[in-house]
């Protein structure tokens, strides 16, 4: 079969070192399309590639009576193409097989992904977001101490314990003045701790929020909440402090108390530590749901309004999270495990019953694998961490 012209123009190329690695591929797939059986050499007594490459020479010669060398015969330019490709073809595989046998073959080289690096999961700490009546917001943990805004007469500052205080300008507020409305939102992870204007002070724990004018005017001071707050209100029998948590409603005129209203919690729960309260249910009269708390006492409001009152409850347990610690009694592991999640902020999957109840106390300032190491001194429960995530398992 004649060679194809332009294979011939190859072939001259490749014989003179000029052929470009796209146009010797070509070749080699020409080659590979006669029969191969001649490529077919013995390597046992073959020293070197040099030695092997003479015998090529030679079996080329003996195959097709072409010399390799400059003595091209152009008269037999079938015989010509056939010796070169040959003589690629098996140069290529002499020189594989051959050094196949004297070296071993490195494995092919494999991408090692680096590990990352372990989720570092820390406690929490003093975190928030201020948003401004124009609709604002400031970062209070990276915020400098001082004035953080002017609103109206108002100035906010943030003094150098790194907490929020709110100052009157020497202006007696009227019910007519404007009221600017702030709120303080904490993440997961953080907590913080505010001074309204009338002097009420406000400590905030992980997740949670609270609304308020930067100036209380008219009858009543009332505030807006989410998640969990503890209040030392500054009393004025003129003015009562009301706060809106969920469905429940708290009047007070000045106290210390604690309501924990977060969403994924089965009720809102206000514990008066100091003074007297009014719990009321949202939708509901007076008459129908409403009821007065002594110090030592404990409002539950469930999602579907019932107002039930517990007499002695723990005050110590339910405001330990203001003061550094978690603290249990006879408390559910869920229980337990959602206020870890809130502070720590990390993830909780439940991997079969878990149906536990704890009694003890920790300081928020454990690192979370001290407090699961304590928990699992129980031999009942065991934890896993994956990223931010706690897998809990019996």
């Amino acid at each position: 079969m004649p060679t194809p012209a332009h294979i011939e123009a190859l072939i001259e190329k490749y014989l003179q070192g000029t052929a470009s690695p796209e146009e010797v591929a070509e070749l080699n797939n020409w080659y590979r399309s006669f029969d191969d059986s001649e490529a077919e050499i013995p390597l046992a007594s073959a020293a070197d590639l040099a030695g092997l490459e003479a015998r090529l020479q030679q079996k080329i010669l003996q195959t097709t009576g072409y010399h390799t060398t400059s003595n091209r015969k152009r008269s037999r330019p079938w015989v010509a193409a056939a010796a070169a490709v040959l003589l690629m073809g098996l140069m290529g595989t002499a020189y594989y097989l051959f050094f196949a046998q004297q070296q071993p073959v490195a494995p092919p080289a494999v991408a090692v992904q680096p590990k990352p690096a372990p989720v570092q999961i820390v406690p929490g700490g003093n975190k928030a977001i201020l948003t401004l009546a124009d609709g604002s917001t400031i970062v209070l943990d990276s915020a400098s101490n001082g004035v953080l805004s002017q609103q109206g007469n108002i100035a906010v500052e943030k003094l150098d314990n790194g907490l929020l205080a709110y100052h009157i300008n020497g202006k007696i507020i009227t019910e007519n003045d404007e009221a600017f409305y702030n709120t303080i939102s904490t993440p997961k992870g953080g907590q913080y701790q505010v001074t309204l204007s009338d002097g009420t002070k406000v400590w905030l724990n992980a997740a949670s929020s609270i609304r308020f004018p930067v100036v209380f005017t008219g009858a009543m001071r009332e505030v807006t909440i989410t998640g969990e707050t503890y209040f030392e209100v500054t009393k004025n029998e003129h003015q009562p402090f009301i706060v809106q948590a969920g469905n429940s409603r708290v009047e007070v005129l000045g106290t210390h108390f604690n309501i924990n209203a977060y969403d994924d919690e089965a009720s809102v729960k206000t514990t008066l530590l100091e003074g007297k309260v009014k719990v009321s249910v949202a939708g509901q009269t007076a008459e129908q749901a409403s009821r007065y708390l002594s110090p030592g006492q404990q409002s539950n409001v469930g999602k579907n309004g019932q107002l039930r009152i517990v007499d002695n409850a723990d005050t110590e347990e339910a405001v330990a999270w203001k003061n550094g610690r978690f603290q249990f009694k006879s408390a559910d592991l869920k229980t337990i495990l959602r206020q870890m999640a809130r502070w720590y902020n990390v993830e909780v999957e439940y991997r079969g019953n878990v149906d536990l109840h704890f009694t003890g106390q920790l300081t928020r300032n454990e690192e979370v694998e001290r407090v699961f190491q304590l928990l699992e001194l129980t031999g009942e429960v065991h934890f896993r961490t994956e990223g931010r995530k706690i897998i809990v398992t019996r």
